[in-house]
């Protein structure tokens, strides 16, 4: 996909500002991929300019970070969250489908909110290993092919909790005039306290806070095509009622105001 239409999927301004790091995405296996989004590697080469700051919104996804002296697993981050690039160096990581990394570790992934998992429940072997295996592959592909092959002797059996619960987020993400966890129960059929149960255990996070990142990472998105952009209009489009508590809410996630982000380079 070209760079300039590719989706951000929340990385912000990645389709705006010259790039700085190079991202690759890599569909798994479809054995593998009932539990994994993806496979993504970031390069970079800053050598002899300034060390580059780059934020994520976050999305309700755990990811596997293999890099330089650091393997983990991290569970899915309620607010922006930034990572700085300096020198030259490479990161790889495993991208869970909402709820997929929960049958690997059975245990509720809000654990890992406070602190990160050490990777051998999924990879089977530590992070140094991992390191060693991994980034010493030659192509984003090789990597991808090595995780692979270390994550299909620690399949789980798939778990129809996990389908069933993309499909709510699935929903969610599409529908973004969606503003109230009651009507994802009364789509399916679910009971408000069930619903929510099954987000901590196996997503992480809320549905009522799923809902609200997926609104304001849909903004974001808008925000980076540029042009000129009505915020009221946009607010109003996302399901808020007035164009304040969408201000208050993307600060709130993405640490500016619209009008901040939009006139970042």
């Amino acid at each position: 996909m070209p760079e300039h239409t590719r989706p951000s999927m929340g990385v912000m301004h990645l389709n705006r500002r010259e790039p700085r790091f190079r991202l690759s995405r890599i569909q798994p296996a479809a054995d593998v991929g009932f539990f994994i989004k993806h496979y993504w590697i970031v390069s970079w080469d800053l050598t002899g300019e300034e060390p580059h700051t780059q934020a994520v919104i976050p999305n309700p996804c755990a990811n596997l970070v293999v890099e330089k002296g650091s393997a983990f697993i991290y569970g899915a981050a309620k607010h922006v969250y930034e990572k700085q690039l300096q020198g030259s160096g490479c990161a790889f990581g495993i991208k869970f489908r909402p709820g997929g990394l929960y049958p690997f570790i059975k245990q509720p992934v809000t654990a890992l909110h406070d602190r990160p998992m050490d990777v051998r429940a999924v990879l089977g072997i530590d992070g140094t290993a991992a390191e060693s295996l991994i980034l010493s592959r030659d192509s984003a592909e090789d990597m991808a092919a090595e995780a692979e092959r270390l994550i299909r002797p620690m399949l789980p059996e798939e778990d129809q909790t996990v389908a069933w619960l993309n499909q709510v987020i699935d929903h969610i993400q599409a529908d973004k005039s969606l503003t109230r966890v009651e009507d994802i129960c009364m789509h399916f059929d679910v009971n408000m306290r069930t619903l929510q149960r099954l987000f901590s255990q196996y997503v992480g996070l809320t549905p009522k806070w799923v809902i609200k990142l997926y609104r304001l990472q849909h903004a974001a998105e808008v925000m980076d095509q540029g042009g000129s952009l009505n915020l009221l209009q946009l607010a109003h489009e996302l399901g808020y009622h007035d164009q304040s508590h969408f201000i208050r809410d993307f600060k709130a996630a993405v640490g500016v105001t619209p009008a901040s982000y939009m006139a970042m380079e």
